[in-house]
């Protein structure tokens, strides 16, 4: 440890909030992307060489990535990285089925909610006014982070939420996970409407008015943007964005960020009108 500085949480290094983080850095690649706001780095001795921030503090490791998150891990349960657990609030207008499951611990469920059989909804959840979650749903539940560490593989906790804004549907046996770190939540922006079998990732974030439709996967930390539609089938990748006005169409395979007002079709996903031409081509 080289300069050690206070630390308020952790996160990635194109975390952007207002407290001090300790991030890691074990792609040379990624140094351009520090924030002010990092105080701590997890890095290796070759890119330390190569860093300029003398504000920060160092954890020198082989493998920064691994350590990083063990800390992270570790945390469990401390107050001071961890979210507070409060009791579940569901408000008296909601219509709920007694088939379903929720827990008893940091769920906020608002008025007018309908939540159908067989739905289970996990800790660090909230659900707007209006909303219907449909029968099988799973809300709030730990994504799909893993590490390999030598021969073993090292599962990643999550400690974050999920919010549901007002008057979100959710179809049948769709799920959506929580965030990663405690600061950070799943959302789903108001008015969006989300069809069965759909898979939507940790700390994506989906904007008002989104479609989405079934079978539809959308990796973690995704952003969709607003007035959106996402067709059957279709594959977005972990951590771009998809722009205002968009359309992902039918068994898109979407690898890159998306403009406002595009549409994209294919595997990989190229500009609809492109795709089509070349398709032409073809015949």
């Amino acid at each position: 440890v080289l300069n050690e500085q206070s630390v308020d949480t952790l996160g990635l290094v194109d975390t952007d909030i207002n407290q001090k983080l300790a991030i890691f850095i074990d792609d040379e690649k990624k140094i351009g992307n520090i924030k002010s706001n990092v105080s701590m780095i997890f890095t290796t001795e070759n890119i330390k060489s190569k860093l300029n921030n003398q504000n920060c503090g160092f954890i020198i490791t082989h493998n920064p990535r691994i350590l990083f998150f063990k800390v992270h891990n570790f945390m469990e349960g401390n107050l001071q990285y961890d979210k507070e657990s409060r009791h579940t609030d569901i408000d008296l207008s909601a219509k709920i089925s007694p088939l379903s499951c929720i827990s008893k611990n940091d769920v906020h469920i608002g008025k007018n909610v309908v939540i159908e059989q067989f739905v289970s909804i996990y800790s660090h959840v909230t659900i707007g006014d209006g909303s219907i979650i449909r029968a099988g749903a799973t809300i709030g539940c730990m994504g799909f982070e893993f590490k390999r560490n030598d021969d073993s593989i090292m599962p990643i906790k999550h400690f974050g939420g999920v919010y549901l804004d007002r008057n979100i549907e959710v179809q049948n046996n769709t799920c959506i996970d929580r965030a990663v770190f405690p600061w950070d939540n799943t959302y789903i922006g108001e008015n969006t409407k989300i069809d069965n079998l759909v898979h939507i990732g940790h700390a994506a974030k989906i904007q008002k008015n989104v479609l989405i439709a079934a079978h539809a996967c959308i990796g973690g930390r995704t952003v969709i943007m607003p007035n959106t539609w996402v067709g059957i089938g279709s594959m977005i990748r972990n951590g771009i964005v998809i722009g205002s006005n968009a359309r992902v169409n039918m068994g898109a395979v979407v690898t890159k960020s998306v403009l406002d007002n595009q549409s994209v079709t294919g595997n990989f996903a190229i500009d609809h009108q492109k795709f089509m031409a070349n398709f032409k081509d073809t015949l």
